[in-house]
C-alpha cells in the first residue's frame, strides 16, 4: 500500500466510525421512544385534535396505519433529537483539516445551527400548527366533515418541522457566505428584492396551500436573513480590526 493510499484508508475508516455513531444515536432514541409511540403521536397531533368536534376524531384509512404512522413519527423525531450528535460527528470529521481561526468561528456556528433548527421546529409546533389547524376547519364547504387521516397529518407535520427548522438556519448560511468571502453584506442588501421574492416562492412550496402558514414561514425567514447580514457585518468588522492590530516588538 502506498503512502498516499494510507491516509485515504484512515479517513474512510474514521468516516465509517462517525457514520456508525450517528446511526447508533438514532437507533437508541427509536428504541427508547417506541413503547410510547402512541402517546407521542397524540401529543404531536394535539393542535389538530383540539380543533375537531367532540363527535369527530382523526381516522386511519390504511390497514397498517395505526402501527406504521406512530413508528414513522418516532423515527423522524429520533433523527431530529439526534441532530447534536450527528452534527458533532460531522464536525469531528472535518475539524482536523481546519485552521485554528476557522475552528474558532465554526464552533459558535455549529452550536447556533443546532439551536436555530430546534427553535424552528418549536416555532412550527407552538405558533404555526394552532393557526393552521384552526384555519382549515373554518373553510370547509357545507356538508363536509373534517376528519384528518393520521398518515396525511404526519406528512404535513414532518414537512413543516423540517421546513421551519431549515428556514431558521438562514442566519448561519448568510454568515458562512460572508465569512468565507463568497458574498458581502452590501451585495446581500442590494439583492434584498430578489431575496424577498425567493423567500415567498420557497414558503409557498414548503407549506400547505393556505396563506397563513406561508406568511408565518416567510416573515421569520426575512427577519432571520436581516439578522444574518447584521451578524456577518459585525464579524467581518471584528476580523478586520484584528488584522489591523500588529504585535508589539
Amino acid at each position: 500500500m502506498t503512502d498516499q493510499e494510507q491516509p485515504l484508508v484512515s479517513h474512510l475508516v474514521e468516516l465509517r466510525s462517525r457514520l456508525l455513531k450517528a446511526v447508533l444515536s438514532v437507533l437508541v432514541l427509536m428504541v427508547i421512544m417506541f413503547p410510547f409511540a402512541g402517546k407521542i403521536y397524540t401529543l404531536v397531533a394535539q393542535p389538530v385534535i383540539e380543533n375537531l368536534n367532540q363527535d369527530n376524531g382523526m381516522i386511519a384509512t390504511g390497514v397498517l396505519s395505526p402501527f406504521l404512522t406512530p413508528f414513522k413519527l418516532v423515527m423522524v423525531l429520533a433523527v431530529i433529537f439526534s441532530m447534536p450528535v450527528i452534527l458533532y460527528q460531522v464536525w469531528a470529521f472535518v475539524a482536523p483539516g481546519l485552521y485554528k481561526k476557522e475552528k474558532r468561528i465554526a464552533v459558535p456556528i455549529l452550536l447556533s445551527a443546532i439551536f436555530l433548527f430546534y427553535l424552528g421546529c418549536f416555532f412550527a409546533y407552538v405558533v404555526v400548527f394552532p393557526i393552521l389547524f384552526t384555519f382549515l376547519p373554518s373553510i370547509l364547504p357545507e356538508g363536509v366533515t373534517y376528519m384528518p387521516d393520521i398518515t396525511s397529518y404526519l406528512d404535513i407535520v414532518v414537512r413543516l418541522f423540517f421546513a421551519f427548522g431549515l428556514a431558521f438556519e438562514i442566519p448561519v448560511a448568510v454568515i458562512i457566505l460572508i465569512v468565507l468571502g463568497v458574498s458581502t453584506p452590501e451585495k446581500l442588501t442590494k439583492s434584498r428584492p430578489y431575496i424577498v421574492i425567493g423567500v415567498l416562492v420557497v414558503s409557498m412550496m414548503l407549506t400547505p396551500p393556505d396563506p397563513s402558514s406561508m406568511i408565518l414561514l416567510a416573515i421569520p425567514m426575512l427577519l432571520l436573513f436581516e439578522f444574518g447580514v447584521f451578524m456577518g457585518r459585525f464579524l467581518r468588522t471584528n476580523s478586520t480590526d484584528e488584522n489591523r492590530i500588529k504585535p508589539s516588538d
